[in-house]
């Protein structure tokens, strides 16, 4: 029986427009939890559902509570870079990956030197005041107890899309236009349940879709090649 990472690294040096689409299971072996696995964050017993507390609605009226959440769940600063993460960078480098596309909001991709980045549900290395707009260091966000408040007295706010919240027009433009002229798309570490992001595979046109994720996704069906293995150690052969 054939190895199907033995399959993967013989495309990828086929390919020079390789596209990289990834979530939160890209991070977990980084020592930051996913959302929808056994140990998940949504597996978690809190006093409202982590969906519920990431929501824009739940934090315009409970700032206090999601920053809780926030700082105790979100925030990792000792979470580093693996193989994964570093594995793509190279990729860029070498000039063959020229895009990756995250759902994630932790900045890994960029600690392990990665370029072009795109952030779909942007990132927690970013805050602003929602008054203002005055944009502030993150650990203004990140560090300490309670509401983080700007000088002008406005709630400093994560730069992240939360649910009830429409993705950057921007960041989903560029995907989209990554995406449509690839000639091979990597996908990892997502259950692609989330929309619209998950919507974006819909744009790639080529032949050579990869899924790499340790359970299945609605688009197994559509893919060229399926791999039900640890994404780290799965990059570290390629």
């Amino acid at each position: 029986m054939s190895d199907p990472v033995l399959e993967l690294k013989k495309l990828v040096e086929e390919s020079d427009n390789i596209v990289f689409f990834g979530g939160a299971g890209v991070s977990t072996e980084s020592g930051i939890p996913d959302f929808r696995s056994v140990d998940g964050l949504y597996n978690q017993q809190y006093k409202y559902p982590p969906e519920t507390i990431l929501s824009h609605s739940f934090f315009v009226a409970h700032p206090d509570e999601y920053y809780e959440f926030h700082r105790a769940k979100l925030v990792a600063p000792e979470a580093k870079p693996n193989r994964a993460h570093l594995r793509l960078a190279e990729l860029e480098a070498e000039g063959k990956l020229k895009a990756v596309i995250t759902q994630n909001i932790d900045g890994l991709h960029q600690a392990a030197g990665s370029k072009n980045v795109l952030e779909l549900h942007g990132s927690i290395h970013r805050c602003y005041c929602m008054q203002c707009g005055r944009p502030y260091p993150a650990d203004r966000m990140n560090l300490g107890t309670g509401i983080p408040r700007c000088d002008c007295g406005g709630i400093i706010r994560p730069d992240i899309v939360l649910y009830e919240e429409a993705l950057d027009e921007e960041v989903l433009a560029k995907s989209i236009h990554y995406i449509r002229n690839a000639d091979m798309m990597i996908v990892g570490g997502t259950s692609l349940a989330v929309y619209p992001a998950a919507g974006l595979l819909n744009y790639y046109r080529g032949n050579k879709l990869v899924l790499v994720n340790r359970s299945a996704t609605p688009y197994d069906s559509a893919a060229n090649l399926i791999i039900h293995e640890k994404i780290g150690d799965v990059f570290s052969r390629i």
